[in-house]
């Protein structure tokens, strides 16, 4: 009987870098880092959640190709006691719980070693800044971004004093934690980086981007259900088209967002 025969060991594909972290090496998933690569890192009980949507169709393709990168964090690794645990009871009391200091503290410092540059550190909140247009061109600018998703009550109002951390909120209502509205973060974001649309005027002409809603669109066939595309559309007269893009945005805005048309008229009369 012959000796099976050995298989040689996998090669290493690149070095490893080794950072000081506070948790165990085997709860650890290495994650390579890509120098000058966008980052979204995200701290949450639910890792598992992600990518979620964010693997699927271009934010999903740009996340293989290296455009951007995605690295999670989970809260419970972090837990104090045999059972982990990571929340408390509301100082004063009250209904719900609160994720403690301690171990956000140390899921903090944990995630954000190694990072540089202009990396801001972002809480979803309902009481935070509401998301816009602008706020994910600057987070598009930035080398990345660390997101922490709360659950229960919320979180210890000291961690955000300490870290200063902005609050950021998807709109004003409430859910049953952050990790959706990371998502939207992250993906209005990630659509922004180079290369990711392959389209940059994709990106210039959609609302919001000039301050107004965009114009509407029409596709084919040119008569559907007796609806017709308007004719300025099929003209071929670019300027017209332009001229009409440009009419539609502004009456639609001004009739369904009166603050996005003040906003833009202020800024349109201090520019002229």
């Amino acid at each position: 009987m012959t000796a099976p025969k050995k298989t040689a060991p996998n090669k290493s594909h690149g070095r490893k870098a080794i950072r000081p972290t506070l948790k165990p090496r085997e709860l650890m998933t290495p994650t390579p880092d890509l120098v000058g690569v966008w980052k979204a890192k995200v701290m949450t009980l639910f890792p598992t959640a992600f990518p979620g949507v964010l693997g699927e169709s271009l934010t999903g393709k740009a996340l293989q190709q290296g455009l951007w990168q995605l690295e999670t964090t989970d809260l419970r690794e972090f837990g104090v006691g045999k059972h982990r645990n990571v929340d408390d009871t509301p100082a004063g009391g009250g209904a719900g719980m609160v994720l403690r200091p301690d171990v956000l503290g140390n899921a903090i410092e944990h995630t954000m070693a190694g990072t540089s540059g202009n990396w801001p550190l972002i809480y979803l909140s309902p009481r935070g800044r509401r998301m816009d247009q602008t706020m994910m061109q600057n987070l598009a600018r930035c080398d990345g971004v660390t997101l922490l998703c709360g659950r229960f009550e919320g979180v210890d109002e000291r961690v955000l004093e300490h870290y200063g951390i902005m609050e950021v909120s998807l709109g004003d209502f409430v859910m049953t934690g952050g990790e959706l509205a990371a998502q939207a973060l992250i993906d209005a974001t990630v659509r922004l980086l180079p290369g990711v649309l392959g389209n940059q005027a994709s990106t210039e002409e959609e609302s919001f981007s000039s301050g107004l809603l965009e114009h509407p669109q029409y596709t084919r066939p040119a008569e559907w259900k007796g609806r017709t595309i308007p004719d300025v559309l099929m003209s071929g007269h670019h300027g017209n088209v332009e001229k009409w893009r440009r009419e539609m945005s502004e009456k639609i805005t001004q009739e369904r967002r009166p603050d996005l048309w003040d906003a833009y008229k202020d800024n349109d009369d201090t520019q002229t």
